[in-house]
């Protein structure tokens, strides 16, 4: 089996996007990064490998018996065993997870890139692990709280993050029932349809604001989230955290 040294990383647990598992130069002054010590390779296809980086499930049994308690966390001198971790990649993407002694990757890491390339040499030449694995285990239905990632392309981590809390609030919003909050909210969105908006009924109008939200990210965008939240102190919070959040990396500097 291959394995990486020294490996760092910034785990981001519960994630089952791989778009909200952040490439190195969007990790933050205040991400947790810690060191692995040692940590296993898996060369898996295409569909195993999607599987593991955009989903929150069950990862096949031969999977977890072939990388158990190989990895490895450093921490004050001392070299702690985790029972399953390991680093996988298709040839194309590459990602870090840690099941936290589950069966399902509950944290998730990408690499620092000189360590991805390091990755992507070891494993020229070698052919991908077979594991046994239903190509139906794969499918997945996206949603409101968890879009896809067409819906994300091309965002930032912050935008991405305003983006998934607009969707929340949206969310809260459609258990209101309220025909005429719902029509005023997309009148915000877009006035120049004022007419059409006031004969509206509330699903038409939820719809018609869902769907004009779902491409993107914009200034209209973040208007409207931060009109939407007002007066809701959890949601607020985490507005605030992302309009405080784009520092310096002192540990990108390091490196």
């Amino acid at each position: 089996m291959l394995y990486l040294h020294d490996v760092w990383v910034n785990w981001f647990e519960g994630e089952e996007n791989g778009y909200n598992v952040c490439h190195f130069h969007e990790w933050r002054k205040e991400d947790g990064i810690e060191l692995l010590d040692q940590v296993p390779i898996l060369y898996i296809d295409d569909v195993l490998y999607h599987y593991i980086e955009n989903d929150l499930q069950d990862l096949p049994k031969p999977l977890l018996d072939s990388i158990y308690k190989r990895a490895y966390l450093r921490k004050n001198q001392e070299r702690i065993s985790l029972e399953y971790a390991c680093i996988v990649t298709n040839g194309k993407s590459i990602v870090a997870f840690d099941t936290m002694g589950y069966s399902l990757p509950v944290r998730k890491s990408r690499l620092i890139p000189r360590q991805e390339r390091l990755v992507y040499e070891m494993i020229e030449g070698t052919e991908p692990h077979k594991f046994t694995f239903s190509e139906g285990q794969a499918s997945k239905e996206y949603h409101i709280l968890s879009l896809p990632p067409e819906s994300m392309l091309g965002l930032t981590r912050k935008e991405r993050q305003l983006k998934q809390l607009l969707m929340m609030a949206l969310d809260q919003l459609e258990g209101t029932k309220n025909s005429e909050e719902m029509r005023y909210w997309l009148t915000e969105w877009e006035p120049d349809k004022y007419t059409e908006i006031r004969n509206m009924g509330f699903e038409d109008a939820w719809e018609a604001l869902y769907e004009g939200l779902m491409d993107g990210w914009s200034k209209a965008h973040e208007d409207l989230c931060g009109k939407l939240i007002k007066g809701q102190p959890f949601f607020e919070k985490m507005w605030e955290l992302e309009q405080d959040s784009e520092r310096p990396s002192t540990f990108k500097r390091m490196l």
